[in-house]
């Protein structure tokens, strides 16, 4: 293949350690579909830019409970938790000349924070008649885009304490990747919308008359409500947006102004994936939402990529040579014992009584090396499968994005499951390239 043909397959390669040092990214979100590393990949990004010096804090959402201890917290929280052993500590620089930063992780409590946005803008007494509302706490617990608006709100909060110098989001994994960009606003129009304000009416209204509004304005969704909930859940509906009559016009304006943020300048977006192509195509998919946005995209992390220091080796020359081994008689096929080699030669009898035994010990044991190479060469090419496999897989979405850049993270044998492992995964995203790639 030319150079240029390599070129067009090559795509750019994410500089990592150049964006966590660039002080004018202020905000990285690594979005992507669910079980492909958001999470894991967040947080080393967060330890290694502490480690280079940054104040960062990582906002992750429902975090297995192994990563938390792997930061050495034994549980995560609503509230920033220092993480211990990061840095050189002290105010000396380290080795590179860079003074130390601090990492602080924290996992985003949706309650909590739709709480805290209550006491925050109302005043006591209402804010407890709020939070003690059937409605309201089954609006905060679980209702549909509360925890990807919640996430936004806590990422503004964050913004604007001004604390750390570097805040990581790992965005909430979503059925679908419109939910993080769109659940906000839709959540944001539902409590400003029209829909809260009829509600308001009978309550502004009141008495008989009141209800008598409501019935008729409403009298499928209130005959169906009826049925299904009883009438309590009206009244409950009813007080709630009594209650939060002074928060409204509040909701939309913040999921505005943080939606603003997301495409300030100081924003980077990294859409992680793994080299499947569900994951791909769906990574694809938001490349193109993001640059429909206007969110500034900083590149593609690929990860769990598989490499081979090996890679000179094809699939096909080692099944080849696997053949060769087995079909030269080392391996009999039928009995699945080791057989015996074409040029097997006695080795005299020194009168010891050991000579034919030390012949039948020795080929056994060149048997038994032949049969373990056959073995390792069928799994060399499997795995140089695989490396194709996802290079197919990588190949298809940068032919479609050969603009965004990749940084590609070599898969670890394990769980991470510490600081190490975390820091393991860090400069792996640095060095942007799979193990013997």
């Amino acid at each position: 293949m030319s150079e240029a043909g390599m070129a067009m397959d090559e795509p750019a390669r994410l500089e990592v350690d150049r964006l966590l040092d660039d002080r004018g990214t202020r905000i990285i979100v690594c979005c992507g579909s669910g079980g492909v590393g958001k999470t894991t990949t967040a947080a080393a990004l967060g330890l290694r830019a502490a480690e280079r010096g940054r104040r960062a804090v990582v906002l992750t959402i429902d975090p297995a409970r192994r990563l938390a201890q792997s930061m050495g917290i034994d549980s995560l929280d609503n509230t920033p938790r220092k993480v211990t052993g990061v840095g050189v500590g002290g105010d000396e620089v380290d080795g590179d000349g860079r003074a130390p930063g601090e990492l602080h992780a924290m996992m985003l409590d949706m309650k909590r924070t739709f709480d805290e946005i209550v006491e925050g803008h109302t005043d006591p007494e209402r804010a407890e008649a709020i939070l003690a509302n059937p409605f309201y706490q089954s609006l905060s617990a679980g209702f549909a885009g509360t925890q990807e608006y919640m996430a936004m709100e806590k990422l503004g909060q964050l913004r604007a304490r001004d604390d750390w110098d570097l805040i990581v989001v790992d965005t909430p994994p979503s059925r679908s990747a419109l939910d993080f960009l769109d659940a906000p606003k839709r959540l944001g129009s539902f409590l400003d919308g029209k829909f809260i304000r009829v509600l308001m009416a009978p309550a502004k209204v009141g008495g008989r008359a009141g209800m008598k509004f409501l019935n008729v304005g409403m009298s499928l969704m209130t005959g169906t409500l009826s049925k299904l909930m009883g009438a309590s859940l009206l009244k409950d509906v009813q007080t709630f947006v009594a209650a939060m009559d002074t928060m409204f016009g509040g909701f939309r304006t913040r999921a505005d102004a943080t939606f603003r943020l997301l495409q300030a300048p100081g924003t980077a977006f990294l859409v992680v994936a793994a080299p499947e192509p569900d994951a791909l195509r769906e990574a694809a998919y938001f490349v193109e939402r993001l640059a429909a946005e206007r969110m500034p995209l900083a590149g593609l992390v690929l990860n769990r990529v598989h490499g081979s220091d090996a890679d000179q080796l094809s699939a096909e020359r080692a099944l080849a040579a696997a053949e060769n081994l087995e079909e030269g008689g080392i391996v009999d096929q039928e009995s699945g014992k080791a057989g015996l080699r074409d040029d097997d030669r006695s080795t005299p009898d020194t009168g010891l009584g050991v000579g034919a035994d030390t012949t039948t010990d020795a080929d056994g044991d060149a048997d038994d090396v032949d049969e373990i190479t056959a073995g390792l060469l069928r799994l060399h090419a499997e795995r140089m499968q695989v490396i194709a496999r996802e290079q197919r897989t990588r190949d298809r979405f940068t032919s479609l994005h050969p603009e965004v850049a990749v940084a590609e993270v070599a898969a670890l044998p394990g769980d991470v499951h510490d600081l190490a492992g975390l820091r393991a995964i860090g400069e792996r995203l640095a060095a942007g390239v799979p193990a013997g790639a």
